[in-house]
């Protein structure tokens, strides 16, 4: 039982910071929702293209798989967390 305290504790924890590291993101995540697809979304993808964006700069937020992936993993969390509260 005592190991099982420990399991316990510990996941306990580690899933307290998860979710505050999550709270502190949210703000992040709705606004990169609103940004995908978005007219300044389509404006900096044809800016790319056009080879008008610095060479050097990061990209992931244009690839259009990469956010949707993003996105939809993040949906795919929220409905997890939703069935594993439910079987409590």
């Amino acid at each position: 039982m005592e190991m099982r305290f420990d399991l316990v504790s510990d996941a306990v924890k580690r899933m307290s910071d998860a979710l505050d590291v999550y709270e502190s993101i949210k703000v992040s995540l709705n606004t990169l929702n609103e940004y995908y697809g978005s007219e300044e979304w389509k404006r900096d993808l044809s800016d790319d293209e056009a080879g008008l964006l610095p060479k050097d700069l990061k990209r992931g937020v244009l690839s259009e798989d990469g956010i949707w992936d993003l996105l939809c993993d993040h949906t795919s969390l929220l409905e997890r967390m939703k069935q594993i509260c439910q079987e409590e």
